[in-house]
């Protein structure tokens, strides 16, 4: 009895130590794979102002009555989001309270950019608690940025140029938005292109160098 009880607990200890080992080695082929897949970013369809490029100067009213620029110098914000969304968008919808929170987390100043009809607008603002970040509801921003597709960002500078852009469904996407301005490319895609075929990382730019529904500027992502 007592020779079988000891051969069990040696078994427990052999199997034990044998899923020891084994969470090792996927722990470690985790690791691997997280090197080898490529980083997701806000795709651009290049169309409109290219990175690097000034954004265009149009004077536009909010939803509200306010009177604002779109592109040129800002006030206050060293960086401007605009957000092309629509009613008509479940998409968009889904993403509004994660444009919201990223806005804040990154002091980013929020304006969302819509071409639909102002009742189901103004709707869609009550509904997500939108009504402390501007809303301009027109068919002249999405033209002048060329966006034919939602949801979509454009992430500007302090003086209106054109930081980053592209189609965006999370907050990862977002946030590529982000870190491309911070390595100094255009795109998140363009890093990824850079990047050796064996998966390691390539030597990262210095810092700080260089849907939706068919209308007049905008339409629904497929």
């Amino acid at each position: 009895m007592t020779t079988a009880l000891i051969i069990s607990e040696i078994l427990q200890w052999v199997v034990l130590i044998g899923l020891g080992i084994a969470g090792l080695a996927l722990a470690r082929q985790v690791g691997v794979l997280h090197v080898r897949v490529a980083p997701a970013g806000a795709l651009d369809a290049g169309k409109g102002p290219a990175v690097g490029e000034a954004a265009p100067h149009i004077h536009v009213t909010s939803l509200d009555g306010t009177a604002m620029t779109i592109g040129g110098t800002l006030p206050a914000a060293s960086l401007r989001l605009l957000m092309f969304v629509s009613a008509q968008c479940p998409l968009c919808k889904s993403l509004i309270p994660v444009a919201k929170s990223f806005a804040r987390a990154e002091r980013v100043d929020l304006v969302f950019i819509g071409d639909d009809d102002p009742a189901a607008q103004r709707a869609m603002i009550a509904q997500h608690d939108m009504g402390a970040y501007p809303f301009v509801n027109g068919a002249e921003v999405g033209r002048a940025f060329e966006v034919d597709k939602l949801p979509h960002a454009v992430l500007l500078d302090a003086t209106g140029k054109v930081l980053a852009k592209g189609l965006v469904n999370s907050r990862e996407h977002l946030e590529s938005l982000i870190v491309s301005h911070e390595m100094g490319v255009p795109h998140v895609q363009d890093y990824i292109a850079s990047r050796p075929a064996d998966g390691t990382a390539a030597s990262r730019p210095a810092e700080g160098t260089a849907a939706s529904r068919p209308a007049a500027g905008t339409a629904h992502a497929a």
